[in-house]
């Protein structure tokens, strides 16, 4: 390609496409923060799997009758059918981060809004485990109390029926708010960097 050919060529090249090196350089640094987000994301996911592994032998550790543990199990699947859902759907999301290049202002695009949805994505996730650790709560404290004599012939009252109610909203409340400082502290402020850099493309 001769010198009339190049100049041809950037001539009819949209001035819009044209991605200048200090643009690049920008787009780049969110390299780091994107980093940050892959890394953590990869460690959740092996603590997740070791999580479900771990809550699904908790008959054998703790000896349940065979009555209890066909309870258990039963609801154990529902969870667990939850979790492959979810799970499935974050390994997609960490593989795609794992292709993205940070070359072009639409990647950065794309990246960011992918992140942001996840992160929605995750607080959904945490959501849907909510009622699987409410009655795993509340089956742990019926399973401990059974063991008083006589317990099982002595009817609720409306003090102990209240506390139950008390101890729902808790952890629902206490899942709310834990939910936003995880996803706070390990994706949120990662994916404020990346914006902060689109909002430094979109000034110039």
């Amino acid at each position: 390609m001769d010198f009339n050919d190049i100049q041809n060529a950037w001539n009819n090249e949209k001035p819009e496409n044209v991605i200048l090196p200090k643009d690049l350089e920008k787009i780049q640094s969110a390299n780091t923060p994107l980093d940050k987000i892959k890394k953590n994301l990869k460690n959740e996911f092996i603590y997740q799997i070791f999580s479900v592994v771990l809550i699904g032998i908790v008959p054998l550790i703790c000896s349940f009758s065979p009555k209890i543990t066909l309870l258990y199990y039963l609801l154990y699947s529902l969870f667990v059918a939850v979790c492959v859902f979810y799970l499935a759907k974050f390994y997609f999301f960490y593989q795609r981060l794992n292709k993205t290049a940070l070359t072009t202002k639409d990647s950065l695009y794309e990246t960011y809004f992918d992140i942001r949805l996840n992160m929605e994505l995750y607080k959904t996730f945490g959501f849907a485990l909510t009622p699987f650790l409410v009655l795993y709560l509340l089956g742990f404290y019926y399973y401990t109390f059974t063991k008083i004599p006589g317990f099982l012939d002595q009817e609720f009252s409306n003090g102990q029926l209240f506390g139950f109610f008390l101890i729902v909203v808790f952890v629902v409340l206490f899942m709310g708010i834990s939910l936003e400082w995880w996803v706070h502290k390990f994706y949120a402020k990662s994916a404020k960097e990346i914006k902060k850099v689109i909002d430094e493309l979109k000034e110039e």
